[in-house]
């Protein structure tokens, strides 16, 4: 992995972390619905931006090399999988 995509990935992991135990604790309090689906889907936006990055460092390293090395067909197979993973989410 690209350093510096690993080091935002982990840092929007840890930030994940802080929220869902935050979000534990809210359930926990019986917190109102609103604010408890509020956090749940903050955390949902902070694991789409780790996909993210994980996509980019895939594409830049692993699929590009792939490509160099003659590996067209595998690569554009691990596209295609992505492509219908993003397509499942909607």
């Amino acid at each position: 992995m690209r350093p510096d995509i690993k080091k935002k990935t982990l840092r929007r992991l840890n930030l994940v972390r802080g929220q869902l135990g935050g979000l534990i604790k809210m359930v926990d309090a019986e917190r109102y619905c609103v604010d408890i689906i509020t956090q749940s889907s903050a955390i949902k936006e902070a694991l789409s931006g780790v996909e993210n990055l994980v996509l980019e460092n895939h594409l830049a390293t692993h699929v590009l090399r792939q490509m160099r090395g003659g590996r067209e067909k595998k690569a554009s197979a691990e596209i295609l999988k992505i492509y219908k993973l993003a397509q499942k989410k909607k």
